[in-house]
């Protein structure tokens, strides 16, 4: 799972496996070692809920999706969840969560298990 963070926005992409993870187990969550800290991001589903929804605490980022849309996203079309969350300041935190596409361009990054590029007339960049 990847996560990109521009000021008030936060996106995930999960590979294959990873969605197929979440939609089976209801979590799925990455580490980076610091050394003296681990941060943690992670999404899990969560009942009772219609939006995603983010929490940030003790270095961890989660994004909630609800519970309901989990269960069929890996055999579905789909390609993500979006959505923004009212913060208490009045600005809003703007969260996405998707499928993570094999690139369009050359890259040294392993796409083995990436979706095919709908934009592509084949499964490799």
């Amino acid at each position: 799972m990847k996560i990109r963070i521009k000021g008030n926005s936060i996106r995930y992409r999960l590979t294959k496996t990873e969605v197929e993870t979440f939609c089976k187990t209801g979590s799925y969550k990455e580490t980076t070692n610091f050394g003296n800290s681990v941060f943690t991001y992670q999404l899990k589903a969560k009942k009772g809920i219609d939006v995603l929804e983010a929490s940030f605490e003790e270095n961890t980022i989660t994004l909630y999706l609800t519970d309901k849309e989990r269960s069929g996203w890996a055999t579905s079309d789909r390609i993500g969840f979006s959505g923004t969350m009212d913060l208490p300041d009045g600005k809003q935190l703007s969260l996405l969560v998707e499928k993570d596409f094999v690139c369009l361009d050359e890259t040294i990054e392993d796409q083995s298990d990436n979706y095919p590029n709908p934009k592509s007339d084949t499964t490799k960049c």
